[in-house]
């Protein structure tokens, strides 16, 4: 297979399979005889594989450590099962943390709940004070909104 067509199997872009090889959780495919990458099978499984770790919003290196452990099929699975658990628990933080954004920004929309002009406006002028980023951080929101992005800190 050419790129366009694993692309097209995977239904990821053909830029996104590029960078997958680039960052090496895609092996690098072998060339045909004018130069092309010559995908196979394989190829497309490991894309499905990580597609749908990225749907699960694991991040790389959390797939680079499924696929090192998938390379050791008789090993004892207690590795993966602590990634999970530990991707899980990453997960619960971010609902918590977005329950408290929730809340920052209902509060923020409640200071203009009536019609008013721009220069009224209590979201903005809230905005501008930078109560609304006080109100997030002393509730503990890391900002850190960015799917997948699992450091503190980063987002």
């Amino acid at each position: 297979m050419k790129i366009g067509e694993i692309s097209k199997h995977a239904g990821i872009a053909v830029e996104t399979v590029r960078y997958y090889e680039k960052i090496g959780l895609l092996p690098e495919p072998a060339r045909d005889p004018s130069g092309y990458r010559a995908y196979r099978q394989a190829h497309l499984d490991r894309l499905l594989f990580i597609k749908r770790c990225r749907s699960l919003d694991m991040a790389q290196d959390e797939i680079r450590e499924l696929l090192r452990l998938t390379e050791q099929p008789q090993a004892d699975c207690r590795g993966v099962d602590a990634l999970l658990a530990r991707h899980l628990d990453h997960v619960r933080e971010r609902l918590q943390e977005l329950a408290r954004l929730e809340q920052t920004l209902v509060s923020l929309q409640q200071a203009c709940t009536e019609a008013r002009t721009v220069e009224e406006c209590g979201i903005l002028d809230n905005l501008a004070s930078g109560q609304a980023q006080a109100d997030a951080a002393t509730e503990g929101v890391r900002h850190n909104h960015v799917p997948g992005t699992h450091r503190q800190g980063h987002g």
